[in-house]
């Protein structure tokens, strides 16, 4: 590779919950954990079919989610007792830390299911904190904006803009960047060590190389992202930048702590009904 891009990927079919079909970007086989970033999938349908069993009751210890809804509605509970409905637009954060068991089931019985869900590690000294969550609609998400463009700043800051998602010691970003057909826009490095960029829709020109819809990108942590959109439609970028926790990753299902031994504890505290304890 040349240039800001260091490497690309796509992602592979996949399927989760109760047998929802996706698409798994991040943590895949040519393309693992990219720290703090421990999973990034898109489900993108309009066939109920593929998505109207949801994903019922199901445990999380050490890590955050966060979703994301481009078109639909889907509703979360929780064994803390939260509820609520992300909708188009908005974004839904769930900090499962010591243990949580929730639901994601679609509030729609048709039409467009459409979003992203991302998995963010925490580091060994908060992955025992008490879980939280919180849903943020539309309308509290930051904007930017500019000539043929709309920067939505889901995490972090922006030009002044921030996001109602805010994981500060880890400088986390997540920006969904709307341009127009041939509209550009630049966005500044903020030196994270790691930066991905995710096209969605459309396909873009980046530093002049062009991405097609579904590629994801690998980026230098150095450089301005100088975004085209390159196609006779509009373009959707999905941004990520983040500075590793550096610190290891040990992964079974949906459980990620330090170690095995504490993968094997937070199994055995599921099993015996006091993860969220």
């Amino acid at each position: 590779m040349s240039g800001i891009i260091l490497s690309r990927h796509r992602g592979m079919p996949a399927q989760d919950g109760a047998g929802v079909k996706l698409t798994r970007i991040v943590n895949q086989p040519s393309l693992r954990h990219q720290d703090p970033f421990l999973m990034l999938d898109e489900f993108r349908s309009d066939n109920p079919n593929d998505y109207i069993a949801g994903f019922p009751p199901h445990p999380h210890r050490g890590f955050v989610t966060l979703t994301y809804m481009l078109a639909g509605r889907m509703e979360h509970k929780d064994s803390n007792g939260n509820t609520g409905v992300v909708e188009t637009g908005g974004a839904q954060w769930m900090k499962a830390a010591r243990g949580i068991i929730h639901a994601e089931m679609p509030k729609q019985e048709d039409g467009l299911m459409w979003g992203f869900q991302l998995w963010i590690n925490l580091p060994a000294a908060r992955k025992m904190e008490a879980a939280d969550w919180a849903d943020f609609p539309q309308d509290k998400i930051g904007i930017v904006r500019g000539e043929g463009a709309e920067l939505r700043v889901i995490a972090g800051e922006l030009e002044q803009q921030r996001g109602p998602i805010q994981q500060p010691e880890q400088s986390f970003l997540m920006v969904d960047v709307r341009l127009s057909e041939g509209a550009t826009y630049s966005v500044a490095s903020q030196q994270q060590q790691t930066r991905l960029a995710y096209v969605y829709q459309g396909s873009i020109l980046l530093n002049d190389e062009p991405i097609a819809r579904g590629e994801l990108v690998r980026l230098h942590a150095d450089g301005d992202l100088n975004l085209k959109a390159e196609s006779d439609e509009p373009a959707g970028i999905i941004l990520l930048a983040g500075n590793p926790i550096g610190e290891p990753i040990a992964q079974y299902g949906p459980f990620v702590m330090n170690t095995q031994a504490e993968v094997e504890q937070a199994i055995r505290d599921y099993q015996a009904g006091k993860l969220t304890a």
